[in-house]
């Protein structure tokens, strides 16, 4: 009785959530590729890795703690950002402090990280570890994977080895800096809906490679590898502002290379030609975003001469996102590992359907629900859990009723309540299974409670479909 009545509470706070999800996101924002230091230098991670926090679950967190008489301080959220298997030393990592930005959002970067010539490791993660100010930790949080490199690659990219290249449809980051002085470095950003140079914040962009018979209107978009000369549109992955259609070039010396057709490399000098101008290119004034118009060289037609302000240099990004919600408990323990899935792989259908889901950072505490509705659920590995697809009856007597697909979110929950919400959804849907009508005329009246239960029949014969949304 103690555990029909738990789950029938904990189904309750799990349909509150569903109506008003009170999450707490962690985003964190860093470049693909790293540049080691050598000697005693320390050439710091450019752009720097920047942690957003965002959702109403930190606001209900604060007024939580508020209630405990802890007051205002207690609920600060502050952190460390270093590399992992530094060592448990706070000491070696960076401290974060947060400040509220207009959207409401929390901020902070990571501006003094760096990797020495004594880690000789070719890919790292970063960790990041948060904590409310009255010492209550709140979680430990991974980037994705980070490639070391010793200095851009001068020599032309092949294709065979496209770990360094740039493919259309990925994220980018660019930064100019005024006579290669680190100080002066500034950040393509968008801020009030327009484009602005920042010394603060960096912005990713989705990079799309572009047919090159096209309008700003029209923009059919392509797969492939960015190369020199190709037309590409930048957008922005947090507002979906868009710059128009450019043309990506080479930059030697200060000079736009216009005959140069070749894969565009990590930490590479570019420059953006605006399509169908006359030499104009995207160039930064200040903290102002303009159009320079560059000068034609007389004797080498293949090159125009640009400012400072007009060479970029472009670097891939990644970004990795935690969402959870404490809506359902006051919990104390550390949230984290923040599981992550990737992909739902479906096997069986009917009465025996099961479900994989696959990620990461999984664990025996977790269980599967497909909305309001718990599954038994296996754990298999950290990247994998298995669960038995409920009957779709369980999400109530209407269902009979219904001649449209179900479309329910996934969930995975932990023992103490807190949730963990996900980009995925599944789909219970009709199979259209053809009965012949005189069958049914003969073998059923119309419109009796008969004919219902075999359309049940056949109702449970489904075909289930999963919907992945990004």
């Amino acid at each position: 009785r103690s555990n029909l009545y738990q789950t029938s509470l904990l189904r309750d706070g799990v349909r509150r959530y569903l109506q008003l999800p009170a999450e707490q996101t962690v985003l964190i924002l860093h470049a693909k590729v790293a540049q080691k230091s050598y000697g005693n230098e320390k050439r710091f991670f450019c752009p720097p890795p920047c942690v957003y926090l965002s959702g109403p679950g930190w606001k209900l967190k604060q007024e939580q703690i508020k209630d405990k008489d802890v007051g205002e301080a207690g609920f600060q959220v502050c952190g460390y950002m270093g590399l992992d298997s530094m060592g448990s030393s706070l000491m070696e990592n960076q401290k974060l402090s947060f400040e509220e930005q207009p959207d409401a959002k929390g901020f902070s970067c990571a501006k003094a990280l760096y990797i020495s010539d004594a880690d000789k490791r070719k890919h790292f993660r970063l960790v990041l570890k948060l904590f409310f100010s009255d010492g209550q930790e709140i979680g430990t949080f991974h980037s994705k994977l980070i490639k070391v490199i010793s200095k851009p690659s001068q020599k032309k990219q092949s294709l065979k080895n496209t770990d360094l290249c740039i493919s259309s449809g990925s994220k980018v980051s660019l930064f100019n800096r005024l006579r290669s002085q680190t100080v002066s470095t500034r950040y393509l950003s968008v801020e009030g809906g327009a484009f602005i140079a920042s010394a603060r914040q960096w912005a990713a962009f989705t990079l799309h490679l572009a047919h090159e018979l096209c309008t700003r209107g029209e923009f059919p978009r392509r797969e492939g590898y960015i190369r020199y000369g190709s037309v590409v549109q930048l957008v922005c992955t947090a507002t979906g502002i868009t710059l128009p259609p450019l043309i990506i070039r080479k930059v030697t010396k200060q000079y736009a290379m216009l005959d140069v057709d070749e894969p565009i490399s990590q930490l590479h000098k570019c420059a953006f030609q605006f399509q169908g101008s006359d030499h104009m290119y995207l160039c930064l004034s200040t903290e102002k975003v303009i159009q320079y118009q560059a000068s034609p060289c007389p004797k080498e037609a293949n090159r125009e001469l640009l400012n400072d302000g007009s060479c970029w240099t472009i670097i891939g990004t990644e970004t990795v996102e935690y969402t959870f919600s404490e809506s359902l408990a006051c919990i104390r323990e550390p949230v984290s590992p923040v599981p992550l899935i990737t992909a739902l792989q479906l096997t069986g259908g009917g009465d025996v359907a099961m479900l994989e889901v696959q990620g990461e950072y999984f664990h025996t505490h977790l269980k599967v629900w497909f909305g309001d509705v718990e599954a038994e659920t296996m754990y298999r590995s950290p990247k994998s859990l298995m669960c038995v697809v409920p009957d779709v009856s369980a999400f109530g007597s209407d269902w009979r009723w219904l001649r449209h697909p179900i479309t329910v979110p996934l969930l995975l929950i932990r023992d103490d309540g807190l949730i963990y919400s996900s980009s995925y959804t599944f789909t219970y849907t009709p199979e259209q299974t053809f009965i012949p009508r005189q069958q049914v005329l003969s073998d059923v009246p119309q419109n009796s409670d008969k004919l219902l239960d075999s359309i049940h029949q056949e109702f449970t014969r489904t075909n289930f479909h999963l919907f992945m949304q990004s």
